[in-house]
């Protein structure tokens, strides 16, 4: 693939980057994200993965734009109250840059249709509020051999990791979390707050991660960092990382 001129002056702060250049913006180009959650977590990184040039984007979300989202789901604005927000994200997708492949799906990942939602793509970034949803798009992850990048935040914590359970020896999102399950004492945002920019450091540095993934043999921007957990502290400023082991029990990843 070549990119024309004028996407080779959109990406020129890309390519002058020895560890990215031409090859790691031709296979941004080239790549597939399929985003799960268009919300606090997916609302920036999608801004940053259209920015970055992802060729094409799956956005996956089945709630409504509501005023509560406006202080930190960017890409939302007052005329979008009401409306679907994967519709309203593929919306200010098509704004900021039509070049890019987007289609959006209004509803819920489950084992009876994640498959079908993220067959093709070459990376998943999860930033959904549920463990249910979380889970089943791990485990189709695994069993179609997709790289997983999962983000969440409580309070001023965010996590961040990728995994790539299908591969040998590697872990998977379900060897973090184990069989857990949606409690209805569980933590929320609306229950707890939640701050703007705390969400949009966590989205950020999502799609710093994926970006590091597609890429990868393509550009020197690191190893792909799989079962490594980023904690990312915001109240007192820092940076924490933890490696998740491989379950040799765990259901969604064991037999890889």
């Amino acid at each position: 693939m070549d990119l024309p001129p004028d996407r080779l002056d959109r990406f020129a702060r890309h390519i002058v980057l020895p560890e990215l250049g031409g090859a790691g913006q031709v296979a941004l180009a080239g790549a597939h994200v399929a985003l799960v959650g268009c919300g606090g977590i997916g609302s920036p990184a999608l801004q940053y993965l259209a920015a970055a040039g992802v060729g094409t984007l799956t956005l996956i979300d089945r709630d409504r734009v509501e005023a509560s989202n406006l202080q930190r789901q960017t890409i939302f604005a007052e005329a979008d109250l009401g409306r679907p927000k994967a519709e309203a994200a593929a919306d200010w997708v098509g704004r900021f840059d039509g070049a890019l492949k987007v289609r959006a799906h209004v509803g819920t990942v489950g084992g009876g249709n994640a498959a079908q939602l993220l067959e093709g793509a070459d990376l998943v970034l999860d930033g959904c509020d549920n463990f249910a949803t979380r889970l089943a798009v791990s485990d189709t992850c695994v069993r179609l051999g997709i790289p997983l990048t999962s983000a969440a935040i409580g309070r001023f914590q965010g996590q961040v990791a990728s995994f790539a359970g299908h591969l040998p020896g590697e872990s998977c999102y379900r060897c973090f979390v184990g069989d857990a399950f949606d409690a209805e004492d569980c933590d929320t945002c609306a229950a707890d707050g939640v701050l703007g920019a705390m969400v949009g450091m966590v989205g950020a540095f999502a799609a710093m991660q994926a970006i590091r993934v597609l890429v990868m043999g393509r550009a020197t921007l690191g190893d792909p960092q799989w079962g490594k957990l980023h904690l990312l502290e915001g109240l007192a400023p820092s940076l924490r990382t933890m490696r998740i082991a491989k379950d040799p029990e765990c259901r969604g990843c064991s037999g890889a």
